[in-house]
């Protein structure tokens, strides 16, 4: 079974690239917590193909219809949004999904429609003498799976997949923002050999300056206002600039960039966390690090470190809590209130139009060429938001471990 989180909150998906639908189910969120399709399908709008110029071609809505798990006394309200309609043997069904309504602690499900689609885009990768993209999960698919393996878009290895990871991380940062003030900005901070001279965790974390060490949430707001105003998602404006002038000759010459991401919490809770085996740690490194196409992942300073001596990497403190932030907000696995800070790497994208050597299913060496196909030229431009989804169902799912510990409504409170 593959879930994101858990065992307290998680979710789970279903569905290929180019399957009718993307299913979503969350388990485990407190009931309560209003929740508004359109505080969904905002951040399912900076995920969706097609939302970015410097993104793939491939154009779907995206758009996220709730099946269950919520409700309220005001019918009108709850069901006076999306619907959905259905054709079978010759009858036709429609419902309504939830528009608004509030966390029952039951199940929470999703769907989300697949409606532009160019399967026959995939015919050069079907079968034993289907050809290998390089790079691409391809060979190591249609091995394991004995060959039953939808090839189209990549099937369940490709992007679309997280759609539930951002549904799911957008109940849980609805949640954490509610309970503890806590929120989530990422930014682009290198393509190819270009890097940002602005960092986003400098940024957050000079603000980050007083007695409780929060952040005001109108200063967030106004950081992401800039972020996403940039030619790709970026707090350095001018970096950004340059990185879509370098995506878009990326694109033009058939070729395809890696990218890295900051992604930082602001106003986390301290403490939660387990100190070895279940380290907090050591679930965001695997939430963040498991994402498709990333090939490193880092905490704070992450590899500048192997560098320092203790003396200049030991964030000093005071009373008033950590001077610097050079742990990147996690010390033994515990979140410490300090900005969390991490840097997510992607490779290239990795199909592309250049030639390249590769094989068919049945090892015979081919000189490989694209044919047809829509991809991202750097899939990096539009996975922040996925990298922050993750992190808030993390995030929540370590606060609800520690629910027994803290507070008298049973929740921890910062």
């Amino acid at each position: 079974m593959e879930i994101l989180g858990g065992p307290l909150f998680s979710v789970a998906g279903a569905g290929e690239s180019h399957g009718p639908a993307v299913t979503t189910i969350i388990n485990g969120c407190p009931p309560g917590l209003l929740v508004r399709r359109s505080d969904v399908q905002q951040y399912l709008d900076r995920r969706r193909p097609g939302g970015n110029k410097h993104g793939t071609p491939r154009n779907e809505k995206d758009k996220v219809v709730f099946l269950s798990g919520l409700y309220q006394n005001d019918h009108e309200r709850m069901l006076g949004g999306a619907s959905i309609s259905v054709s079978v043997d010759g009858a036709d069904f429609s419902t309504e999904g939830f528009e608004e309504g509030y966390t029952t602690g039951e199940p929470i499900a999703a769907i989300v429609l697949s409606t532009s689609k160019k399967s026959g885009d995939y015919t050069q990768f079907a079968g034993a003498k289907g050809q290998v993209r390089p790079g691409h999960t391809d060979l190591v698919k249609y091995h394991k799976s004995r060959g039953f393996v939808d090839i189209r878009g990549g099937g369940r290895s490709s992007y679309r997949a997280t759609i539930s990871d951002v549904i799911g991380g957008s109940v849980a940062r609805l949640f954490l923002q509610q309970r503890f003030g806590t929120l989530f900005l990422s930014s682009i901070s290198q393509v190819g050999q270009l890097r940002a001279e602005h960092s986003l965790a400098d940024r957050i974390e000079s603000l980050a300056t007083g007695e409780d060490g929060r952040v005001p949430e109108s200063e967030v707001v106004e950081i992401e206002r800039q972020i996403n105003a940039a030619e790709v998602p970026s707090i350095d404006s001018e970096f950004a600039q340059q990185a879509g002038e370098l995506i878009k000759r990326t694109r033009q010459a058939g070729d395809s960039l890696g990218a890295a991401v900051e992604v930082v919490a602001i106003n986390v809770p301290p403490l939660l966390g387990e100190p070895l085996y279940q380290s907090l740690k050591v679930r965001l490194m695997g939430a963040l690090g498991g994402l498709n196409a990333v090939q490193s992942c880092e905490v704070g300073a992450g590899k500048d470190v192997v560098r320092r001596f203790g003396s200049m990497n030991n964030d000093p403190i005071r009373k008033s809590g950590y001077v610097t932030n050079s742990h990147g907000g996690l010390i033994g696995g515990m979140t410490t209130g300090s900005p969390l800070v991490m840097q997510v790497g992607f490779k290239p994208t990795s199909t592309i139009n250049l030639p390249q050597q590769s094989i068919t299913k049945d090892f015979t060496e081919i000189d490989f060429q694209l044919e047809k196909g829509r991809h991202d030229p750097c899939v990096g431009v539009r996975a922040g938001v996925t990298l922050e989804s993750r992190m808030a169902i993390e995030l929540l799912n370590a606060a609800m471990t520690h629910q027994g510990h803290w507070g008298p409504d049973g929740y921890l409170h910062p």
